[in-house]
C-alpha cells in the first residue's frame, strides 16, 4: 500500500475517532442512551470506521509492501 494512502486513512480514522467520541457526547446521543441505554448509530458507526480506518492506516505504514 502507498504511504500517501496509509497516512490518509490513518488522518482520516483518528478525525472519525476524535467526531465520534463528541457525537457520543452530544445531547442527541444522551437522550437516546436515556431510553435505550446506547449513543446513537452515527456516533457509533463514526466509532468504529475510524478505528477501522485507522488499523489499516497504521498496518500500511509498518507491514512491508511488495514491491515489484
Amino acid at each position: 500500500m502507498n504511504r500517501t494512502i496509509s497516512l490518509a486513512l490513518l488522518a482520516g480514522g483518528i478525525i472519525f475517532v476524535i467526531f465520534g467520541i463528541n457525537a457520543t457526547n452530544s445531547a442527541g446521543s444522551d437522550i437516546s442512551r436515556f431510553f435505550t441505554g446506547a449513543p446513537t448509530d452515527r456516533a457509533m458507526w463514526m466509532l468504529v470506521s475510524g478505528v477501522v480506518a485507522s488499523v489499516i492506516g497504521l498496518a500500511g505504514l509498518f507491514l512491508p509492501s511488495k514491491a515489484g
